[in-house]
């Protein structure tokens, strides 16, 4: 049977985004931020684990999130995109920072505020940088090693970048374990040797498989897969049309600098029009507004 692609966001968010399987969620997040700077993840609350609702899932452009909360209070945004919607940096910032806000409710005080972090996997190439996995805080310009605040954290994770520095020994690292994963042309005996290794990359296959038995989950998984094909067409559709514009419009300030160029060199209205291609009457409007 078909494997999955699981950064279908569908797929991705019945595999890590609830509190059933928050195992998993929790593994790969251990995998991705840094465990030699803060202390490993043992327990967190998935949030919004029933935004899988039919609107979100037919619509194109809909969001399919991971939200969690750690116990000590820290909120995490996990989303995956298949294509470059462009300005995706503004997007990150604007739903951390309404994560952020959300963190307090009314009445409480500026310092009650929780850290945030967003999480970003994309299956495209975004920043004009090497890393496949980069994270971002704030720190001063000229002080390089002072920290404003932590309270920020945003990482991007380039899957076609991955792919091409993908080291030998992948085995030993968790990260790139998860990503390996996350490929959906990864060969048969590099999953079964990622299952052998990994005891949480093997449940996630599981509930992977399991999904692609499941007659509604596959109607759904279809319509995300759908959905995107349907983004990609609508955008393609978009682009030519405004190269066909461009052209049209480029053609037509052409032919006006032609008539203009004429008329200063006195060619007479029908030998303009003849050249240019263009009725007298055009020809004389174009004269008519210098």
């Amino acid at each position: 049977m078909e494997r999955y692609n699981p950064l279908n966001d569908f797929v991705f968010k019945k595999i890590f985004g609830s509190n059933e399987n928050k195992d998993l969620l929790i593994s790969l997040l251990n995998a991705i931020l840094d465990p030699s700077d803060r202390e490993k993840l043992i327990d967190l609350e998935v949030l919004d684990e029933n935004q899988l609702i039919k609107e979100t899932i037919y619509e194109k452009t809909g969001r399919l999130d991971v939200k969690a909360k750690t116990k000590c209070g820290m909120f995490i945004n996990i989303e995956v995109q298949l294509q470059n919607q462009k300005d995706f940096e503004r997007r990150t910032l604007f739903y951390w920072g309404k994560m952020y806000v959300d963190s307090i409710k009314s009445g409480q005080r500026y310092n009650e505020l929780e850290k945030v972090i967003t999480i970003n996997i994309l299956d495209f190439n975004y920043l004009d940088i090497n890393l496949f996995h980069s994270q971002f805080h704030l720190w001063e310009d000229h002080q390089k090693k002072f920290l404003l605040t932590d309270l920020i954290e945003i990482h991007f994770i380039e899957m076609p970048k991955f792919k091409r520095v993908m080291k030998k020994d992948i085995l030993n690292n968790s990260l790139q374990r998860w990503l390996k994963f996350l490929d959906k042309s990864i060969l048969e005996d590099e999953l079964e040797e990622l299952i052998k290794m990994d005891k949480s990359i093997k449940k996630a296959e599981k509930k992977l498989e399991y999904l692609s038995q499941d007659p509604e989950a596959r109607k759904l998984y279809e319509a995300r897969e759908n959905a995107r094909i349907e983004y990609n067409s609508d955008i393609g559709l978009a682009t030519e049309k405004g190269r066909k514009e461009g052209r049209k419009e480029g053609l037509e300030e052409g032919k006006r600098t032609l008539v203009i160029n004429a008329l200063k060199k006195g060619l007479d209205i029908e030998t303009i029009a003849t050249i240019t291609e263009l009725s007298k009457e055009e020809v004389l409007e174009i004269k008519n507004s210098l």
